[in-house]
């Protein structure tokens, strides 16, 4: 992939549609939107194109790391062992390492090292978590990093 600035810009649609080529609604023209939707919208790209892509990534990643560590079972409050769901952690902890170490090349260490760090502590915790742990290696993401020992 090319440094250089992308030239393409996003448009709404030209032609109104209501269906789609598979049957399901399509985008709307900004003709059949209401001023202030259409003002709303384009102010909402302006602010997303003033942010940093490092931002953006941190950013995601602490999102699915705080949906992981409810999913573990260390949510702050009574109702943690409720929330608590293996499964669902196991996929989001596998998402965020392969996102980590994808992104790691990009935002440098000083941004990666944090973002590992807490994925580390969260492929602990569900081994913990977990009635019959995974050995090392196995865990969820560990494809991604490697083993992780505690």
């Amino acid at each position: 992939m090319s440094d250089q600035p992308r030239s393409e810009r996003f448009e709404f649609p030209s032609a109104p549609s209501t269906r789609d080529a598979h049957g399901g609604p399509s985008a709307t023209a900004p003709e059949d939107l209401p001023d202030e939707t259409v003002e709303v919208v384009s102010a909402q790209m302006r602010d997303i194109a003033e942010v940093p892509a490092v931002e953006v990534i941190t950013t995601a990643a602490v999102h699915l790391m705080s949906a992981a560590a409810v999913k573990c079972g260390l949510a702050a409050g009574e109702d943690a062992e409720e929330l608590k769901d293996l499964d669902e952690a196991r996929k989001l902890i596998t998402a965020l390492a392969g996102f980590v170490t994808a992104a790691a090349p990009e935002i440098g260490a000083q941004h990666a090292g944090p973002l590992r760090d807490g994925l580390k502590s969260l492929q602990l915790a569900f081994r913990e978590a977990s009635p019959f742990p995974d050995a090392p290696g196995a865990g969820p993401g560990e494809k991604f990093t490697g083993p992780v020992y505690g």
